[in-house]
């Protein structure tokens, strides 16, 4: 992509836009360090998921909603919307009447804090009645922690559909991602679609403040295939698509597409995990235009840290 890499520094060409030349990633290193994970607040969110559980199977519906804060939201799978923590145990009280010796089992499959005070834990949620068969859901719940308690804040529930079974791996790779060098900045949000059919990623480059380029990126499971693929196009009009494969904690993909000039690209991207907040992006066998391009080494990739406001602060 020739008309990219006019622009800043050498470093900058190595590390981050030959990288968006290819068309397939969309990180490179950050300048801030990850946050680690704080095992008591795990542990608490757990007891906490155990307890509600508990109260569920219970019944008792003033027990469950005693877990949100007073302006909390629910969103049932239904696409039923309850704001305040009055009418989510109101809504409680007349499902526990309509539904008796209903029990539900919870299953986390992730917790993460992208603030020191905030956490979002996904996972699957069964919903079991006498006499019918299991209702199976993925939940997002989102946790505030106030005066040393965490409280829901939101819980979203939706039917998955079967893709989502094979692309939760790579739930760690949800949310907002940043690069920043003394000229470049590069964002990026990777979200759930809507069932959890897919991950889709937004990614915009400024250079010296201004935006130069922004893309969209799809990740799926090809159920023909049998395997994880993704697609990439960008606001120049590039466009790429990759193959996924997963070796215990790396997930490597083999890309190719074609620039904005016409020219073709291929690479073999190699993503680690780390931690939920931190991993690891490699890049070799580059080729633009039939022409090898040097290997992009391993770089360090974390999430993108808050803001004051954002963090409650």
């Amino acid at each position: 992509m020739p008309e990219i890499q006019r622009e800043p520094g050498e470093r900058t060409m190595k590390k981050i836009l030959p990288i968006v030349a290819i068309l397939l990633v969309t990180f490179a290193a950050t300048c801030a360090e990850a946050e680690q994970k704080p095992a008591p607040d795990e542990a608490a969110i757990k007891q906490a998921v155990k307890l509600y559980v508990e109260a569920f199977n219970r019944g008792d519906a003033a027990a469950v909603t005693s877990f949100w804060s007073d302006d909390g939201e629910y969103v049932a799978s239904s696409g039923d919307r309850f704001q305040g923590r009055k009418k989510i145990e109101a809504a409680f009280k007349n499902f526990f009447a309509e539904n008796k010796d209903v029990q539900l089992q919870a299953s986390p499959s992730s917790i993460r804090f992208p603030y020191p005070n905030r956490a979002i834990e996904t996972g699957t949620a069964i919903v079991s009645r006498p006499g019918q068969n299991p209702e199976e859901t993925q939940y997002v719940a989102s946790y505030l922690k106030k005066d040393g308690a965490w409280k829901l804040v939101s819980v979203k529930e939706e039917e998955s559909s079967p893709a989502y079974q094979h692309l939760k791996e790579l739930e760690w790779l949800l949310g907002e991602w940043i690069d920043r060098d003394e000229t470049v900045t590069l964002d990026t949000v990777y979200e759930w679609s809507r069932n959890r059919s897919f991950i889709t990623g937004s990614f915009t480059i400024y250079v010296q403040g201004k935006v130069d380029l922004q893309g969209t990126q799809v990740i799926a499971w090809d159920p023909v295939a049998k395997t994880i693929r993704s697609w990439v196009f960008d606001s120049h009009g590039g466009f790429g698509q990759g193959t996924w494969s997963r070796k215990g904690n790396q997930w490597v993909v083999d890309t190719s597409s074609v620039l904005s000039t016409g020219e073709k690209a291929s690479a073999i991207n190699t993503y680690t995990y780390i931690d939920d907040n931190m991993f690891t992006f490699q890049s070799v066998g580059r080729e633009i235009g039939g022409e090898p391009m040097p290997d992009i080494d391993a770089v360090t990739v974390v999430r993108k840290q808050p803001t004051a406001s954002q963090a409650g602060k």
